[in-house]
């Protein structure tokens, strides 16, 4: 496994197109993927979640479940690796989970990525009657299962006795295409959870915050693999961001304008404000490749982008010509 796992990422968060009915709605949803496979991008991502996001949109907005979706966009696809970013451990069995990514990697023909993480919005558990327990409670569930699951990638069978999983003698047949299964990517921030798991089990991280924080998040990786003696080189690093690029300055703050109810970015309170600017890469070109180019210089391998306008097949396309020359995919 290598660092260049992942360069250019799309991830799908929305799926509330002005103008889009339900029964266009998965036409739709192939057409950005393929729009992005087209256009220089290496890997199409969606939420693992049931209910839409806060910051994003409503609870009653449009979610799909993220492997029924993943595998329907990868028969309308041929080159694009395809994960969810991330997925919960709590919404699963981790055997169960086993056979959903196999499946994914065997009907993409090896796309497939695990991405995968503890799990935090508590309302989809409450509602679907999810145990959502503590932070540590979730903690060890992921532990559990990413020991359970990689596992069950490459052996006949398994057996797991832990604290909240148990499995017996456990198949997965047929085997991932990949050879020792799926490459695992394991999302989040955590300096002495996250990353440690990260340095002992996956072969990718995704992390949030700016070039400071990434760079401080990427010094404790580097920790962490010395202390476990794993060839920090070995882990393809990444970062989600929200991109909005235009073709002119003008352009690209019209487009954050009608996000945000057609306010600027100046016209947000300062809490959105702040919180908008950590997550956003926007501009013209020149800007964008920028600020890509300030996250790359921080020690990542790699970005993965959300649009806003992504249901504009037009605006996925000028991202993969924006991007192309920075992250050279």
């Amino acid at each position: 496994m290598t660092s260049t796992l992942i360069r250019q990422g799309l991830q799908i968060p929305n799926f509330t197109y002005p103008g889009v009915s339900a029964g266009d709605l998965f036409e739709r949803i192939a057409a950005i993927a393929t729009t992005a496979e087209a256009s220089g991008f290496d890997s199409v991502w969606v939420m693992d979640h049931f209910y839409q996001l806060p910051m994003l949109g409503e609870p009653n907005q449009e979610m799909f479940e993220a492997y029924s979706l993943l595998t329907a966009i990868a028969a309308r696809t041929s080159t694009v690796r395809l994960g969810a970013m991330v997925g919960g451990m709590t919404y699963r069995n981790p055997a169960f989970l086993a056979k959903t990514v196999t499946g994914l990697d065997v009907i993409s023909g090896g796309r497939a990525i695990w991405g995968i993480g503890a799990g935090w919005f508590e309302m989809e558990h409450d509602a679907y009657g999810y145990e959502f327990g503590t932070f540590t409670d979730r903690f060890e569930k992921l532990e559990e299962g990413l020991q359970i699951v990689k596992s069950m990638f490459v052996n006949d069978t398994t057996t797991f006795d832990g604290k909240w999983f148990h499995v017996t003698d456990a198949m997965n047949v047929p085997k991932p295409v990949q050879a020792g299964g799926p490459p695992v990517l394991i999302g989040g921030s955590g300096e002495k959870k996250t990353l440690r798991m990260v340095a002992q089990y996956a072969d990718a991280c995704n992390v949030f915050g700016e070039p400071s924080a990434v760079r401080h998040l990427m010094e404790v990786l580097d920790g962490h693999c010395d202390r476990l003696g794993r060839d920090p080189k070995t882990i393809c690093r990444t970062r989600l961001a929200s991109l909005v690029v235009g073709r002119t300055m003008e352009e690209a703050h019209a487009k954050i304008a009608g996000r945000f109810g057609g306010m600027s970015i100046d016209d947000l309170p300062a809490d959105m404000r702040a919180r908008v600017q950590a997550m956003f890469i926007m501009g013209d070109a020149p800007a964008v490749q920028q600020q890509v180019q300030e996250l790359l210089d921080t020690g990542l391998d790699g970005l993965v982008f959300n649009m806003p306008d992504a249901h504009d097949l037009e605006a996925v396309a000028l991202a993969g010509e924006v991007l192309r020359p920075v992250l050279g995919t």
